[in-house]
């Protein structure tokens, strides 16, 4: 599966929305605060939020750091803007 996102590519967030497993969210990353981190929700538990990258080999995620505090999250991806030249 290729990345949803591209380098260079801009966001749009809508903090306040609920994030459901599949959607891309913004987060601050757990151990490296002022880092943000755009990754994909798996799931949601009592422990936090699962997220990992859709590039596993690549991504640094809840596979390394486990699940994040739901305070981290900044918010839920609501449209992609690629970067100049691309589709």
């Amino acid at each position: 599966m290729e990345p949803g996102l591209q380098a260079g590519d801009e966001v749009l967030v809508h903090p306040r929305r609920t994030p459901r497993p599949g959607d891309v969210v913004v987060l601050e990353h757990p151990q490296r605060p002022g880092t943000r981190l755009v990754k994909r929700l798996r799931r949601e538990d009592a422990g936090g939020l699962w997220v990992e990258g859709d590039n596993p080999p690549a991504s640094t995620d809840s596979r390394h750091f486990g699940p994040v505090p739901p305070d981290r999250l900044l918010g839920t991806v609501i449209a992609r803007f690629p970067r100049p030249g691309e589709p």
